[in-house]
């Protein structure tokens, strides 16, 4: 497989040549389905340049069906066991795509709306206006457990507010529109904003980036602007050529994987055992630890690193911290509170934390 390449031909036919498991993150714009019956015209009788295109064209749902799932099941063959998969559509096909998805096995993490700020404007009068648009993220199977989400990166980028499902984003406009002699190059060119919420949120540094439906290379120029590493395919031969033009265009000086969106979580963070903080004299045998803050729910600290309560109950913070809650888990980093020098009850994941920050360990807590 060719990195950073674009594959000219039905995306049926080069998933089928690809190596199994070989990509990280897909994004698919497939085919709407709009079903278009005659022309568009606006109020004041100019033509609206609407999607006629033959790549868009079915003869049936039916057939639209089988088409999306070949595409799918393909799509399914070269994801990772860790990866992701997104599509985008309308009211048109998105509902269909959804059932099929979940037909073949994908599992729903998020329904995104796309909310255009400068939507067309529905010219008739005769229904609301169409300003939305829906992405359906996906992982692979139900019992995926492992997959990317740049939780932290998407809070950042929203003014340290978590990122919610909708997406006020502008339709593609502007110098960012490819033209020819003043055409549009591609009837439904995406904004390259769309496509960098998506590679931000869910792929890292040098993950591969798939693109089945590539039209003119929004994903391949902004996964080249974000270090990712991208895999085109597309059947038209116009497209491709401006796709390939586009990217040479962008310049993307390399740097340290942070400035890309890599920042280390609670989940890819080095593993250290409760028993460490013993080690390091951050806790020590003996020590009080108090449940949710509660004085009435305390238990003691013994060498090898559980805790016994008063009842003579014994185990990790974990196990004994779910007896306590009366819930079926419980993240006892979270839950359990040792008292400072000052008096203060302090939450022990910040003693995990500083070892893992390589500061040296100090005695924070007495026994």
């Amino acid at each position: 497989m060719l990195l950073d390449h674009i594959y000219h031909g039905d995306c049926r036919e080069v998933l089928a040549a690809l190596p199994e498991k070989s990509v990280d993150l897909i994004f698919a714009d497939p085919p709407y389905n709009l079903q278009l019956r005659g022309e568009l015209w606006r109020p004041n009788m100019t033509k609206v340049d609407a999607v006629d295109d033959a790549w868009d064209q079915f003869a049936d749902f039916a057939s639209y069906d089988r088409f999306t799932r070949e595409w799918l099941q393909a799509c399914r063959r070269v994801l990772k066991d860790t990866g992701t998969l997104w599509v985008i559509g309308s009211y048109h096909n998105i509902y269909r795509v959804g059932a099929i998805l979940q037909d073949l096995g994908y599992w729903f993490l998020n329904d995104v709306v796309w909310i255009k700020t400068n939507p067309m404007p529905q010219f008739r009068g005769v229904r609301f206006a169409n300003a939305h648009e829906t992405l359906l993220w996906c992982k692979k199977s139900r019992d995926q457990k492992k997959y990317t989400f740049n939780y932290q990166a998407m809070k950042r980028m929203n003014d340290e507010k978590q990122m919610r499902s909708d997406w006020d984003l502008p339709l593609c406009t502007g110098t960012e529109r490819l033209r020819v002699n003043g055409e549009k190059v591609h009837a439904t060119q995406k904004p390259e904003a769309l496509l960098y919420h998506v590679l931000l949120s869910s792929s890292k540094p040098g993950d591969v980036v798939l693109d089945p439906f590539f039209g003119t290379g929004t994903t391949g120029a902004v996964a080249k602007k974000l270090k990712r590493r991208f895999v085109g395919i597309e059947q038209e031969a116009a497209y491709v050529v401006a796709a390939r033009e586009r990217i040479e265009a962008v310049r993307a000086p390399l740097f340290d994987d942070e400035v890309y969106g890599a920042f280390e979580t609670k989940r890819t963070a080095r593993r250290i055992p409760f028993a460490a903080l013993l080690e390091c004299g951050l806790l020590l045998p003996g020590q009080t630890l108090f449940f949710n803050r509660r004085i009435d729910q305390t238990a003691t600290v013994l060498a090898d690193g559980t805790l016994r309560t008063d009842d003579g109950m014994r185990g990790s913070i974990h196990k004994v911290g779910t007896v306590m809650s009366g819930l079926p888990s419980c993240n006892g980093w979270q839950h359990w509170y040792y008292q400072n020098d000052r008096g203060e009850l302090v939450v022990v994941d910040a003693l995990r934390e500083q070892i893992r920050a390589g500061r040296e360990p100090s005695r924070t807590a007495d026994a």
